[in-house]
């Protein structure tokens, strides 16, 4: 990738133009992290750099100075050096104007994605002061920090992200502007909400770090109140001497590496949020104590993460896919009780693998029991190597010919069918017709 955006810099180098390496991709490098794209800014305008890379540009932002060049199986943002007009919307200028270097770096977000530098010497062109944060290890907002997050809202939440994900302290003048003005993010779309949010979820080395920084903001309040809840909200210190639900889901996400796979982070951060709704103090039956308890706290807590992955506009699978987690982490509970045939169903779910994953960190921040957990494990690998699942012996045009009328009644029946085959107790259609008329009634 490095080859090829250099190879691009040099083509507008030869036509006369500068040509730098800008923003995320200089800090990384700095930082010796992972560079994951190259934004190459310029002094040529769009029309020249569309004229000079003939059939390999798409006019992705043309109108805020920004050509996708295709080069070598790669593609790089070429911006024009700008100076942004007035933020009408708390997203875009309303108009630009191109400028030199200096005056591009003064228009960026932080001091640390502010820095150019040189693709043939790498030598790095610091008009903002962002080679010292990034050896102090700080966030800070390029000139007034209030005026950075008027032109873009999201930027509030993008300070918080760059401080979990590099391990960063925000600069005083910095954070204190987004206290002011958290409730600035409610004008953003969920989107983009969800992108930046994601993100700092799935990146950061300790998303609890993040996640404290948006409560203690003020941002959470805003965007994602249900999970504030989880603050506070007090558990049974015999099952959970970690602390409250907060505590619980922090140390949870924060022992899954980096990067964590968006499904199984959304349903960890959310696994416990029907616990707030549900909270009572009920007294043991046997000892006659007041016990802290959640009743019903999975379906409640379902309902509520789809509630809030619908509200952050998710895909509807990946939406499917937590309510899903949320709703089984808790089955693991009776497994032990649990005849064959459910264990065997409990198994071949699709999502099974990431479920005994969420089991394991929720034991682990729990009561550190794991006596169920290696016995699902356990039977989890051996279930691997066995055949998937079968298909159902007897179906519902078999039960119509058999006598059954169409209804709730033959669902059920055809659920003690599937459970009587995967026990071995019918292998057949013939034993399927059998064993429903053999039943009493």
């Amino acid at each position: 990738m490095v080859t090829a955006a250099r190879a691009v810099a040099q083509a507008l180098e030869r036509a006369g133009f500068q040509a730098l390496f800008a923003g995320g991709s200089v800090r990384d490098a700095l930082l010796e992290r992972p560079v994951k794209d190259i934004d190459i800014a310029t002094s040529a305008t769009p029309d020249q750099v569309e004229a000079l890379f003939q059939g390999q540009t798409v006019a992705v932002g043309k109108a805020f100075g920004v050509v996708l060049v295709l080069r070598g199986g790669f593609q790089f943002d070429v911006a024009t050096f700008r100076t942004d007009g007035a933020y009408a919307d708390g997203r875009h200028p309303e108009s630009v104007t191109f400028a030199t270097a200096e005056g591009d770096a003064q228009r960026r977000d932080f001091t640390v994605n502010g820095l150019f530098c040189n693709p043939e010497s790498g030598a790095v062109v610091d008009y903002v002061g962002g080679v010292a944060d990034l050896a102090a290890r700080v966030i800070r907002a390029i000139g007034e920090p209030e005026a950075r997050f008027r032109e873009d809202h999201l930027r509030m939440l993008r300070a918080v992200r760059f401080a979990s994900v590099l391990g960063f302290q925000i600069e005083p003048a910095t954070y204190a502007a987004v206290q002011s003005h958290a409730d600035w993010i409610r004008t953003v779309s969920a989107e983009r909400i969800a992108m930046e949010f994601i993100r700092l979820v799935c990146e950061s080395p300790q998303p609890s770090v993040g996640l404290n920084l948006l409560r203690e903001t003020g941002l959470l309040a805003h965007f994602l109140p249900e999970l504030l809840t989880l603050h506070g909200t007090a558990q049974p210190p015999q099952f959970h001497p970690e602390g409250d639900v907060w505590t619980h889901t922090c140390l949870m996400l924060d022992e899954m590496a980096a990067p964590r796979e968006p499904v199984l982070a959304l349903a960890v951060l959310l696994h416990d949020i029907g616990k707030p709704a549900t909270f009572c103090e009920l007294a043991d039956n046997d000892t006659g104590e007041t016990r802290i308890r959640f009743p019903c706290h999975a379906a409640v807590g379902a309902e509520l993460a789809e509630s809030v992955l619908l509200r952050l506009r998710q895909p509807s699978a990946r939406i499917a896919e937590v309510k899903a987690l949320v709703l089984g982490h808790m089955h693991f509970v009776e497994a032990l009780k649990m005849r064959h045939a459910k264990v065997r169903r409990f198994l071949g779910m699709s999502n099974f693998p990431r479920m005994l994953e969420l089991m394991r960190l929720d034991i682990r921040h729990s009561n550190n029991d794991f006596t169920t957990w290696r016995f699902l494990k356990e039977a989890f690998e051996a279930f691997k190597s066995e055949p998937v699942l079968p298909e159902p012996l007897a179906h519902g045009r078999d039960l119509i010919a058999w006598g059954v009328a169409p209804g709730p009644e033959m669902g059920r029946l055809l659920n003690e069918l599937y459970d009587a085959q995967l026990e071995g107790r019918v292998t057949s259609l013939e034993e399927a017709e059998a064993y429903l008329r053999s039943r009493p009634g």
